[in-house]
């Protein structure tokens, strides 16, 4: 079987707190013998449990890679029981592209587990994560916001899952991350997704969708920040109590109608915006023309009653765009 050629430039299994690199064997025109060099960090005190925290799995998205420089340079390695491994910049050619995904292999890292070690650039990145970190971890946190196409509600998310002692361990790290919304998400393309590879391994997994535009603001990193530092607390591995949020809801995406595509090109104008709630039928977005004027709007009606939880961030739509997702408030136990 062919070797994943990735390596890192220190121990995994250390103690103390060290930064180094993933570094992948990449041969390029500007470089024959180059890499491509991912930071880590690693902060390790004893025996415990392991939390492996992601960020930048999509390049243009920005409060996970914050939140990881901010704890991979403040936490002390006196305040940990076990390890924390943090990858700021987990598709690191994306991340430096500013693009969603990787400029070198144009390949979606998020879509390429569980990856292949004689693969793309981004396959042996993903196939590095799947083999070699994620079996060290018993909790990951993989940061995601809407890039530069969405715009979410700030909520982190747990998914349904066959194993529901599992998924009961996921719905209460995400309740401890303290997000102003949690969810309980629908993926409408799981496959190949970092997400399925992690709980497929039987981890307790938190993911998120902190805001979007391709940027973060001063809200959105702090919820970043606040809430891995909770997840750290609440899984034994960080000293100190779960700062809960005040007034935090629990919302769902129980199926496919939660999702509202473009049926033409053109100008998108919102008739609804983030939060707010939404009747069936309730036109939530119109699409205007793009090249001429005078021409009835297409207008997109809302699927179900429920709450704009995510919306098309740029002014201009596709076919095919997703305009919006629509989600309920949780009535019950998930």
């Amino acid at each position: 079987m062919t070797a994943n050629p990735i390596q890192p430039t220190i121990p995994l299994d250390g103690q103390g707190k060290q930064h180094g690199f993933l570094r992948l064997p990449y041969s390029r025109n500007d470089s024959a013998w180059g890499s491509v060099m991912i930071p880590i960090t690693v902060i390790a005190n004893g025996e415990g449990p392991v939390a492996l925290l992601t960020g930048g799995n999509h390049g243009d998205e920005y409060e996970g890679p914050i939140a990881l420089q901010q704890l991979a340079w403040e936490i002390d390695p006196a305040d940990v029981t076990g390890r924390i491994i943090i990858v700021p910049y987990m598709n690191y050619p994306a991340f430096r592209a500013g693009a969603r995904v990787s400029p070198i292999d144009q390949v979606n890292l998020n879509r390429a587990f569980p990856g292949r070690p004689d693969g793309t650039v981004s396959q042996k990145i993903a196939h590095y994560f799947n083999d070699v970190l994620v079996p060290m971890a018993d909790v990951v946190l993989d940061y995601h916001s809407g890039g530069k196409t969405l715009d979410f509600l700030p909520y982190a998310a747990a998914h349904y899952l066959d194993d529901k002692r599992q998924q009961a361990a996921c719905v209460d790290a995400v309740k401890a991350f303290g997000a102003p919304y949690s969810m309980m998400m629908l993926e409408i393309d799981s496959v190949g997704m970092f997400d399925t590879a992690v709980e497929s391994q039987g981890k307790v997994f938190v993911t998120t969708e902190l805001g979007g535009g391709g940027t973060a603001t001063a809200r959105s990193a702090e919820i970043a920040i606040r809430g891995a530092r909770n997840l750290l607390r609440h899984s034994g591995i960080l000293a100190g109590g779960v700062e809960p949020a005040e007034g935090a809801q629990m919302l769902d995406m129980p199926g496919g109608d939660c999702f509202h595509f473009a049926s033409r090109d053109g100008l998108m104008h919102p008739l609804a915006d983030l939060g707010d709630q939404v009747k069936a039928g309730q036109p939530i977005a119109r699409i205007w023309p793009p090249d001429r004027t005078g021409i009835e709007p297409v207008d997109v009606l809302a699927n179900r009653d429920g709450v704009i939880a995510a919306r098309h961030f740029p002014g201009l739509v596709q076919s095919g765009d997703c305009l919006a997702v629509i989600a309920v408030f949780h009535a019950g136990e998930a």
